[in-house]
């Protein structure tokens, strides 16, 4: 096990954080903690404020509403909860010996009317006390304030509109995050390690808006509890089934029908102690409605169909402790005017829980599932292209809350196996099936000193079975608080990964991506040195700048400077069978990132512009991978108004600079020798041979450009029942963006023309 000198540094940078770390005597103190729950529904009121009034005492209730207040001194407090639409609730609690645990629930009402003013939210206050770099923590709030396209918010229309983020279009959507292909983000659900979350038609992924409970999305820089992927993550959390009552929602629209259904096997007791489900089934009509509806389309059809479906049952006991068992199934098909057959499934089944031990400081968290995605692509040529992975994961997670910080450490164990079948552009197959078991263990620290520094070292070490490897990780994170509205940020670390995406030079747009694991021989480096390793392997480096101008407008700026030392792909120039499947490049991806976020009332408006480089290096030539844009801008613009702000307007504009491709030289025969010298190649027919630009990747596609509206308004008619009508327009000017070209055949299929839809939705 080697370490680079920059590793090293950031080793010895967490070790003396760690070392400089301690806890000095202290009088008799206790603990306050409890959850807090929405009154209404039971559901908990995360990332809100929760102080000992009067006192310097205070935190944040996490993802679960839990809170925690260590090391507050004996005595009788006023405990005051804080929460941006909900009314305060103030209760008083007294911790009379030392070490006393003293548990509080609380328990929130909302607030009937909006806000006019808030001095301090919880999200501002988090800000000083979080790193929070290279981050985007999203909410169901936030997914829906825009302009939701066939009627259904959606978490992927979202992420095209944070910095750093790069997708491919409204078909066949990719995600590609600071310079990182697919393979090289990790996507959880609950937990639960998944390969695809995108359907065919990009507007839509698998993660249902109404059972979101929070997205983070790490872009780059991301702390030790993350392990096996080199470049960013994606988390999402589903929320519990109401615990009051029987509740859904029923909605439909030309894109897609869908049924929520949730509500108490056991309702919330007094105690807080529940057992809910939560069901939603959704079915895409898109490839029927579309001949009556969207007949102008060239195709005649927009031939896509989809159906996602998961499940929910949770047991949540007063003092915060919980278990959910989930399952879920995605499926989706598309055909390209007989061009290409694109299809793929996903089955996962799991469960998590949250261990709150009666006399400890220390939650326990953990999530152990199995996953499952298989891929087929068909095209004219008969060479199909399949991919398949899938496997167990298993998280076992600690945390300790400290005076203004915490302590995180954990281990990880994934277990998963790949089968891939896939031509090259030579028409050289490459197959592989493998087994591989990834064995993870990290340590972290958050501390906040003196109100001002704001230090998250960590270290994590992952050890890769097939591979033989060993890789130490360590990260740090830290944030200096210049004043209330000025602050400064970075974040480091070494990141690693077995997983390796595939992709052939015949595909001018990016359509297959296929999962295999990391090859067991050893390969040359593009210098032609052995590699010392057979992982992926990157360095990251982030700043950034938060500047808070008044109460409205909130400003980031984010260079960053990602360094991928070992990167492993499909070997495209093999010939022989001899020859290895892989070959090993190194890259390098770095730009800046701007975002201008301003929210008055019901007004919120959103700009981004990202200027971005990404290149790699094959031994032979420096070249752009496929998804390396340049420019990327995102205009975001939502109003909601009325007496009690039922209608709202949403509009969002995004500009792209094109993809690069590799441009088509030539065609000729190309004759398969079967019999070797013995072939009478005078006589015997060939198929089409394609010869490629020698320089990869010189060709651009022309911009990318779209413009979306929706407007919408909600009918109340009492307090359960509830009817939103949503009128949406994509592509309103009717671009023409590229979305799959057959070189073969000089085929082009266009991605989305103006799309109209009206939909319904009610709610109860």
């Amino acid at each position: 096990m080697k370490l680079s000198r920059p590793s090293l540094w950031i080793l010895l940078l967490v070790i003396s954080s760690l070392a400089a770390w301690a806890q000095k005597p202290q009088e008799a103190k206790g603990t306050i903690r409890g959850s807090m729950f929405d009154q209404k529904t039971g559901e908990p009121v995360i990332f809100s404020t929760v102080y000992l009034k009067d006192t310097k005492y205070g935190t944040t209730t996490d993802i679960n509403g839990f809170y925690a207040i260590p090391n507050v001194p004996l005595g009788t407090y006023t405990l005051v909860s804080s929460a941006l639409g909900y009314d305060s609730v103030a209760i008083s609690v007294t911790i009379s010996k030392d070490n006393q645990m003293v548990n509080q629930n609380l328990t929130l009402n909302r607030t009937p009317i909006e806000l006019k003013a808030v001095e301090v939210t919880a999200s501002k206050e988090e800000k000083k006390t979080e790193v929070q770099i290279s981050t985007i923590q999203v909410t169901k709030e936030e997914i829906t304030r825009l302009p939701s396209v066939g009627g259904e918010p959606d978490i992927a229309q979202y992420l095209q509109v944070v910095p750093g983020v790069i997708f491919t279009g409204d078909q066949g959507g990719q995600l590609y995050i600071r310079g990182g292909s697919p393979v090289q983000t990790k996507i959880l659900m609950d937990g639960l390690i998944l390969y695809n979350p995108f359907h065919s038609i990009g507007l839509f992924s698998v993660f249902e808006t109404d059972i979101i409970k929070s997205v983070d999305v790490y872009t780059g820089g991301f702390n030790a509890q993350y392990g096996g992927r080199a470049s960013a993550v994606l988390d999402v959390t589903t929320r519990d089934g109401n615990k009051k009552k029987f509740s859904g929602k029923v909605s439909g629209s030309p894109f897609i029908a869908k049924v929520l259904l949730e509500g108490p096997l056991v309702k919330q007791k007094e105690n807080g102690s529940s057992l809910t489900y939560i069901l939603n089934s959704r079915n895409s009509f898109l490839d029927k409605t579309s001949e009556k509806l969207y007949s102008y389309v060239d195709s005649g059809n927009l031939p896509y169909a989809f159906n996602d479906f998961y499940g929910k049952l949770s047991f949540n006991a007063g003092n915060g402790s919980k278990i959910s068992v989930f399952g879920m199934h995605h499926n989706d098909r598309a055909s390209f005017q007989n061009i290409a057959d694109f299809n793929w499934k996903t089955l996962g089944i799991g469960t998590n829980y949250i261990l709150v031990p009666g006399g400890s400081n220390t939650i326990l968290s953990g999530t152990i599932g199995y996953t499952r995605y298989d891929l087929e692509m068909k095209e004219g040529d008969n060479q199909p292209r399949k991919s398949s992975v899938g496997g167990f994961n298993i998280n076992l997670n600690f945390t300790y809350f400290l005076t203004a910080g915490e302590l995180n450490y954990g281990i990880n164990v994934n277990g998963f196996s790949t089968n891939f079948e896939f031509f090259n552009s030579l028409g050289t197959i490459v197959k592989q099936d493998q087994n591989t078991t990834e064995i993870g263990a990290f340590f972290k620290f958050r501390k906040v000193i003196a109100k001002r520094l704001v230090l998250e070292p960590g270290i994590r070490f992952d050890y890769y079975a097939s591979l033989g490897n060993i890789s130490p990780e360590p990260r740090l994170g830290l944030k200096l608080n210049i004043t209330d509205w000025l602050r400064f940020k970075a974040a480091t670390g070494f990141y690693a990964q077995n997983l390796i995406s595939t992709r052939t030079d015949r595909d001018v747009v990016d359509l297959f991506t296929g999962f295999l694991s990391g090859p067991e021989e050893t390969l040359n480096r593009p210098d032609g040195d052995a590699a010392d390793h057979k992982l992926q392997k990157a360095f990251h480096v982030v700043t950034g700048i938060e500047l808070d101008i008044a109460k409205t407008i909130e400003v980031s700026v984010e260079p960053y400077y990602k360094n991928f030392t070992q990167l492993i792909n499909l070997n495209r120039n093999k010939l022989l069978v001899t020859e290895s499947d892989f070959a090993i490049e190194t890259g390098k991806a770095y730009g800046i990132d701007f975002l201008v976020k301003y929210k008055y009332k019901g007004l919120m408006l959103w700009a981004a512009y990202s200027l971005a480089y990404v290149d790699r290096f094959d031994g032979n030539q420096t070249y752009n991978p496929h998804y390396d844009r340049r420019h990327n801008v995102n205009l975001v613009g939502s109003y909601r108004f009325g007496k009690t702000q039922t209608w709202e307007v949403n509009v969002r504009w995004n500009l792209g600079s094109g993809f690069p491709f590799t441009r088509t030289q030539s065609f000729y025969e190309d004759v398969s020798f079967v019999d070797g010298i013995g072939t009478n190649y005078v006589n015997q027919g060939g198929t089409l041979g394609i010869q490629y630009e020698q320089q990869l990747n010189a060709g651009r596609l022309p911009y990318y450009h779209r413009l979306d509206l929706s407007a919408g308004k909600t009918i109340n008619f009492n307090e359960n029942l509830a009817l939103d009508i949503n009128l949406s327009v994509s592509n309103v000017y009717n671009r023409d963006n590229v979305f799959y070209f057959d070189r073969v055949s000089y085929s082009r299929v266009n991605q989305l023309p103006i799309l109209p839809s009206l939909a319904l939705s009610f709610s109860f």
